[in-house]
């Protein structure tokens, strides 16, 4: 199973970034892990809520082949501890799922058509985060679900 992780935006933090870089790097040894940026829509201050969501709908379903099974980080999704995500992870990976995308949305959310095409909705907190710390909090649960699965010593109950 690939595992993908969409993202409106750069990371424009150096520090954040360098650990975005050593859990990417620590997650390639279990697994094969794509980050994919997406870059901000231009001129969004002509733009409605509405139709911001609408243009990076578009730019997301156009990443996202049929047979990809999509998850959004959503702030209505379910919640999971860490070793209930490992489980969902090792559920994908046995049902045969080939690639696993998750996707980080802009600053307003979804559009109606990526809700739509989605197969399953993950909160990781009540707590609303920049998007840019949420790729370094996911990336890092993504880690933690493998070596959860792995039962190495990073994760402790």
């Amino acid at each position: 199973m690939n595992i993908k992780l969409l993202a409106i935006g750069k990371t424009d933090h150096k520090s954040l970034q360098a650990l975005i870089d050593e859990y990417t790097k620590r997650l390639s040894f279990y697994i094969k892990f794509d980050l994919e940026i997406i870059q901000d829509i231009k001129n969004v201050k002509n733009l409605s809520e509405s139709q911001q969501k609408e243009k990076e709908g578009e730019i997301l379903l156009s990443k996202i082949t049929a047979t990809d099974y999509l998850v959004l980080l959503d702030e209505n999704g379910a919640t999971f501890t860490s070793v209930a995500f490992s489980n969902f992870l090792q559920k994908k990976m046995n049902s045969g799922t080939k690639t696993l995308v998750f996707v980080i949305g802009g600053p307003y959310g979804f559009s109606e058509a990526v809700y739509q095409k989605a197969q399953s909705k993950i909160s990781l907190s009540s707590m609303t985060f920049s998007h840019q710390m949420i790729r370094l909090f996911f990336i890092e649960q993504l880690y933690r679900g493998f070596t959860i699965l792995k039962n190495e010593p990073y994760h402790h109950q």
